[in-house]
């Protein structure tokens, strides 16, 4: 089918142009006149930019186009930053929400410091290659990565080495292996995953004396090697700092991909709480913010995931000068904390996965607590369960963009509310 030439309206909500007639054309920006292929299902590729924006602007990774992980480097910074804080404010508009947008926080080039590398294996005749890379867009194709521009640069230079420990996980034919690395204090926390067990087990002893010996005389700072539970290699504890406490990480265990955002929603959380007395910290992780609110109150915090439950209360006792800390492991989904539980709070912090908090945003809504902060990595859930806490007397005051995903179409949040 021929080529066919597209006018470019606005960006859509995951980083695509969007022409008037709802086509979407990846890597546009809007007033750009493209040639593009016949669009398909309501997409279109890229051909040629006939006619650039004034905001475009060259992008920073040569991977950048090929790569699934950004989407939005040739968008010049402040229009892009304008746009993401627009559609926190069109999603909550349409769900009948009306308050303050406060001006988006953007988390700086190289500080992510968790990245996902998709491991893959290339025969030719009796050399094996291995490389490390992201996924390309829309497919299950993936690019080598040698730069990352929005990663820690430790990251960057542990690859190397990453791709060594990787070329010793393919012993079964249908693995796939997906290494999760994450920056801690104490070196780099490797999570294997994606890998196809054969009928004697995982990995053979031949495998993982490999990866131990490879960790063991690297110049890169590795403290754990692990695949789910199963230690393959640990020179240290992998930990972190939440405020006063230093926390060992479980295995496979969740933090937020920005140590820079991660402050900033610290900074944003205790603030709506000062002066409160008893805080909850409800999806509390292994206690982001768990411990800098037990700064200056009593804290309750709970999670379904019981490892980073055992985390925080292993570390209580190892963090000076904090308010009295109390833990509990509850699914919050399925048992949510109910509002006569709450009696006595003064504020609720919640901060689920995606998928939101209805069960318990419906409970903290029956509740007489004051003040709640939802923090979310979903605009749209959050507004579905923001709805449920405003439509019961609360009022959303002010909300808080955080761009941690740099150039996505990703966008999260802190919200805070009060009655």
């Amino acid at each position: 089918m021929s080529n066919v030439t597209l006018t470019i309206e606005k960006v859509g909500f995951q980083g695509d142009g969007v022409t008037a007639d709802g086509v979407f054309v990846p890597l546009t920006l809007p007033g750009e006149t493209v040639r593009a292929s016949a669009p398909r299902d309501g997409h279109a590729r890229l051909i040629e930019v006939v006619t650039p924006s004034p905001q475009r602007v060259a992008p920073v990774c040569p991977h950048f186009s090929q790569c699934g992980g950004c989407s939005l480097q040739h968008w010049e910074r402040a229009a892009y930053s304008d746009w993401k804080r627009a559609n926190v404010e069109t999603v909550l508009r349409r769900a009948g929400l009306e308050t303050e947008i406060a001006p988006i926080l953007t988390t700086p080039p190289a500080t992510r410091r968790r990245v996902g590398l998709h491991a893959k294996q290339y025969r030719q005749g009796k050399t094996v290659r291995t490389e490390l890379g992201y996924k390309r867009r829309r497919s299950w194709d993936q690019v080598k990565i040698e730069v990352c521009p929005v990663a820690d640069p430790g990251l960057i230079a542990a690859l190397p080495v990453l791709t060594e420990i990787a070329s010793h996980l393919f012993e079964h034919p249908k693995s796939a292996p997906i290494l999760s690395v994450t920056v801690s204090d104490t070196g780099l926390d490797v999570d294997v995953r994606g890998i196809e067990r054969s009928k004697s087990g995982g990995l053979s002893a031949q495998a993982r004396m490999e990866i131990a010996l490879i960790a063991q005389s690297s110049d890169i700072r590795l403290a754990r090697i692990s695949m789910a539970d199963d230690i393959l290699y640990q020179s240290h504890l992998p930990s972190v700092r939440f405020g006063r406490a230093t926390v060992d990480l479980p295995t496979g265990s969740f933090l937020q991909a920005s140590a820079t955002s991660e402050a900033n929603m610290v900074a944003l959380v205790k603030d709506a709480v000062a002066g409160a007395k008893r805080v909850a910290d409800l999806f509390c992780g292994a206690g982001t913010f768990t411990f800098p609110l037990a700064e200056a109150a009593s804290v309750y915090a709970a999670d379904g995931a019981g490892g980073a439950v055992r985390a925080l209360k292993a570390a209580i006792g190892r963090a000076p000068g904090l308010k009295p800390i109390t833990v509990e492991a509850r699914d919050l989904f399925r048992a949510p904390v109910v509002a006569e539980e709450m009696a006595g709070w003064d504020a609720v912090v919640f901060d689920p996965p995606r998928a939101g908090a209805e069960a318990q945003a419906q409970q903290i809504a029956r509740s007489q607590v004051a003040r709640v902060v939802g923090v979310s990595c979903n605009v749209q859930t959050f507004a579905r369960d923001a709805k449920i806490l405003t439509e019961a007397g609360f009022q959303l005051d002010r909300v808080t963009p955080i761009d941690q995903f740099l150039w996505s179409g990703h966008v999260e949040l802190v919200g805070v509310f009060s009655r």
